[in-house]
């Protein structure tokens, strides 16, 4: 393997450095980061700007193709951070009333060039050769998110296109309420102490196997091995490998993966608050700390064997019994959705409820109030805070009646109009909707959908020929009214 360099480098040394030119290659894939991931990423520097403290923030790491020599680097892996933070850098740009630091992050974005050096300018990074004109128009030019309220998605070339002027837009509705000293104190943050560890090299297959490694799914020490060591080392002797052979069946049933996961969900159920450190720190402190010392066999009779049990049947949604049945046909509605939030109250209800009454209305009011902030796209932060103010309520004693069960008018209002809209173009909604329509239509709960391949088409075509009778029977205007509407959209199995 070629020699490679990594290290941590702040945002300020790889940005307005012109150490770093950036490059997207056209054979990586596009930019697909969306609002969810680009607010997320927002709360997250938010965050630590509250802890006002001088720890340094680390956004992970980056693959280059890049010579010590030479400015030009190939983005390998990182594409998705570098272009939201350029995004960022250029909203917080057209925000700010200070023209010093607006001229300041528009040199994070752009190099200005220098005549005596005999440099032209030119943005800090190129995305791919589809997209790069609109990034740089509407995002790297100065004051160019302002032209971005003028497009509609017709006028977007790409999925990518979209997603850039999605992120600014939301990240822009987000900051344009701080005041201008917060504006400048995040800046000041992202350019002292956020870090990236940047990895580069100068050969293209090195890079590649670096980026392997650095993914690849190996048997390290997980979080859940490190907890055993300290539960199973606090039982005593005569009792220690009878609860060691617990807790490693437990593993066996769920998977070494989902296992894993379950330790960030008994956590979540436990302090009734979203994760602000690495579940290592968090665990001991939130969970452990109630059965350490002393009450090691608690802690897997009490909490590990009754919540891996609770999320065998999750997973496979095969809770025992006839009378259980619509149980299993609302896990199967929530094990749909493209996040796993709801999990902590549903293990919950598993854990301490046995009532098959009682579970079909909890997982009811729990599928309506998850597929609902799906809809609308409620973003991580927002839906963790609805989550953990329900396993508050739960453990208070609410149960099913529990406020955070309650959708209000305005919640309501926009999951209909998104329902009542254009749905064809709400990726990952769509087929969701439709699926659950399809079963109401159905007549029968817990409709079996085994088929390998699931497509959404369209019945009056999106681009019907010009002499076909889709023309003739539709005017221009109702083929744009109905073409992407749920009444125009059909499943098909093959």
């Amino acid at each position: 393997m070629k020699q490679f360099d990594a290290g941590e480098v702040p945002l300020g040394r790889l940005f307005p450095s012109g150490d770093y030119d950036f490059e997207i290659p056209d054979y990586q894939r596009p930019y697909a980061w969306g609002t969810e991931e680009a607010l997320q990423l927002l709360d997250d520097l938010g965050e630590a700007l509250d802890r006002d403290t001088d720890e340094p923030y680390f956004l992970g790491s980056i693959v280059l193709v890049k010579d010590k020599s030479e400015a030009h680097a190939e983005v390998i892996d990182g594409q998705q951070r570098l272009t939201t933070l350029t995004i960022l850098f250029a909203v917080l740009r057209d925000l700010t009333s200070d023209g010093k630091v607006a001229g300041e992050l528009q040199r994070f974005i752009a190099e200005p060039g220098q005549v005596w050096a005999g440099t032209t300018a030119k943005p800090r990074l190129a995305l791919r050769e589809r997209d790069r004109e609109f990034f740089e128009k509407y995002i790297q030019t100065e004051a160019g998110c302002d032209g971005l309220a003028s497009l509609v998605d017709d006028m977007l070339a790409t999925e990518a296109q979209k997603a850039i002027k999605d992120n600014a837009e939301a990240l822009y509705a987000r900051l344009r309420s701080w005041p201008e000293e917060r504006l400048i104190e995040l800046f000041q943050l992202m350019g002292q102490r956020t870090f990236l560890v940047v990895v580069s090299t100068p050969d293209l297959a090195s890079a590649h196997r670096i980026f392997s490694v650095m993914n690849a799914r190996g048997l390290d020490l997980s979080a859940a091995d490190i907890f055993k060591a300290r539960v199973v080392g606090d039982i005593s002797a005569a009792h220690r490998a009878a609860y060691a052979e617990k807790w490693e069946d437990a593993e066996e049933e769920l998977g070494r993966e989902a296992f894993a996961d379950l330790f960030q969900h008994v956590r979540m159920i436990h302090a009734k608050a979203r994760a602000r450190r690495e579940l290592l720190l968090e665990f001991p402190e939130q969970v452990l700390s109630e059965y350490l010392p002393g009450k090691a066999e608690a802690f897997v009779e009490d909490v590990l064997l009754p919540y891996e049990t609770a999320y065998r049947h999750l997973l496979r949604q095969d809770l025992p019994g006839a009378h259980r049945r619509r149980i299993n046909m609302w896990l199967r509605r929530l094990v749909q959705l493209d996040n796993n939030d709801w999990r902590p109250a549903a293990l919950w209800a598993l854990r301490h409820h046995d009532d098959p009454d009682y579970l079909d209305a909890f997982f009811r009011r729990l599928e309506r109030l998850a597929s609902s902030m799906f809809i609308r796209r409620v973003y991580r932060t927002p839906r963790l805070a609805t989550y953990t103010a329900l396993l508050r309520e739960l453990d208070a004693g609410a149960g099913i009646d529990a406020p955070s069960f309650g959708l209000s008018a305005e919640d309501l209002g926009h999951t209909l109009r998104i329902l009542n809209g254009d749905i064809y173009r709400v990726a990952k909604v769509n087929k969701y909707v439709l699926l659950r329509l399809d079963e109401a239509l159905a007549g029968q709960p817990g409709v079996s959908y085994e088929h390998k391949t699931i497509t959404l088409e369209h019945v009056l075509p999106q681009h019907p020929a010009p002499d076909s009778h889709w023309v003739r029977d539709f005017s221009e205007r109702q083929r744009v009214l109905w073409t992407n509407r749920l009444a125009n959209l059909v499943l098909l199995n093959r």
